[in-house]
C-alpha cells in the first residue's frame, strides 16, 4: 500500500537542527493519520505522499513550516512569590499563576530564576529554528472509520505530536 489520504503511516524519524545536531529521535516507530489531519508537519506529509514501506525522506523545515517563529510576546517576567516554593528551571505551568486560565491558556516553561523574578517562555522550545526531519516509512495501512472520525490514530505509537 502507498501513502495517501486516510492511510495510517508508521515512521521512525530523526530531527536535526540546521547545523546537523540531533535534537530528537523516535525511540519506537510512531503512527500518524495521513491526509491533512494535522498530525505531522504538512511538508513532511507532502514528501511522503505516494511512497511505500521502506522509503525514506529528508525534509528541510523553515521555522514557519515547523514550530513557528520565536515570538517575544510569549516571554514573561513575573514575581517569584507568585510561584510554588519548589521551583526549578524547566518546570511548566498552564498560564501564569494568579491569572485567569482560559480554555486556550499557554503552557509556560520556566527558563530562569534570579533576583526575585521568574522568566517564563510560552514558545515551543524549537520555535525559530530551521530543522531537518529525516524519516523512514516502516509500514502503511488503511485507517479505520473510527480513526478517520477522530482525525488521529488510536492506541500505542499514536501520532508524533507535531501538530501546530
Amino acid at each position: 500500500m502507498k501513502v495517501g489520504r486516510d492511510a495510517v503511516v508508521t515512521i521512525t524519524y530523526k530531527l536535526y537542527d540546521a547545523q546537523g545536531e540531533l535534537l530528537e529521535s523516535a525511540e519506537q516507530p510512531v503512527d500518524y493519520l495521513h491526509g491533512g489531519y494535522g498530525n505531522i508537519f504538512p511538508l513532511v506529509e507532502a514528501a511522503l505522499e505516494g511512497r511505500a514501506g521502506g522509503d525514506t525522506a529528508s525534509v528541510k523545515l523553515e521555522p514557519e513550516d515547523a514550530f513557528g517563529d520565536y515570538d517575544e510576546e510569549l516571554l514573561r517576567v513575573e514575581e517569584r512569590d507568585l510561584f510554588p516554593e519548589v521551583l526549578e528551571v524547566g518546570m511548566q505551568f498552564e498560564g501564569i499563576p494568579g491569572e485567569d486560565v482560559g480554555d486556550d491558556a499557554d503552557i509556560f516553561t520556566v527558563t530562569d530564576i534570579a533576583d526575585g523574578k521568574v522568566v517564563l517562555d510560552a514558545n515551543h522550545p524549537l520555535a525559530g529554528l530551521a530543522l531537518v526531519f529525516e524519516c523512514r516509512i516502516e509500514a502503511v495501512r488503511a485507517s479505520t472509520a473510527a480513526e478517520r472520525a477522530q482525525g488521529s490514530v488510536a492506541g500505542p505509537g499514536e501520532a508524533t505530536g507535531y501538530r501546530h
